[in-house]
């Protein structure tokens, strides 16, 4: 599982709009806006690298976004290490207790 902080600046004039936008895109939460500036500050989560990638480009390439950088970024593969694991027990002959 990958974080990342995203910090989204458009016109105070379009903020509202934009923050919709935003809230309806998979894995993102509008966690702070300022009225006077027209910043938003987004979390997203994803389920790895790419898709935090891909996920920027899209917030990059809607109307009303003059710019969208990532300020933070967090990976916890303690989730994907477990599955793993739990896979091997299973699938690949290993040994359960």
């Amino acid at each position: 599982m990958n974080l990342s902080s995203i910090l989204v600046y458009t016109s105070t004039n379009n903020l509202e709009v934009l923050q919709s936008t935003l809230c309806s895109l998979p894995g993102i939460e509008v966690h702070h806006q300022c009225h006077d500036s027209g910043r938003l500050i987004l979390i997203q989560e994803a389920v790895n690298d790419k898709a935090e990638m891909d996920g920027l480009r899209t917030i990059k390439a809607l109307p009303h976004v003059l710019a969208a950088e990532m300020f933070y970024h967090y990976v916890d593969n303690e989730f994907e290490q477990e599955a793993e694991e739990l896979s091997q027990q299973i699938y690949g002959g290993g040994k359960s207790s």
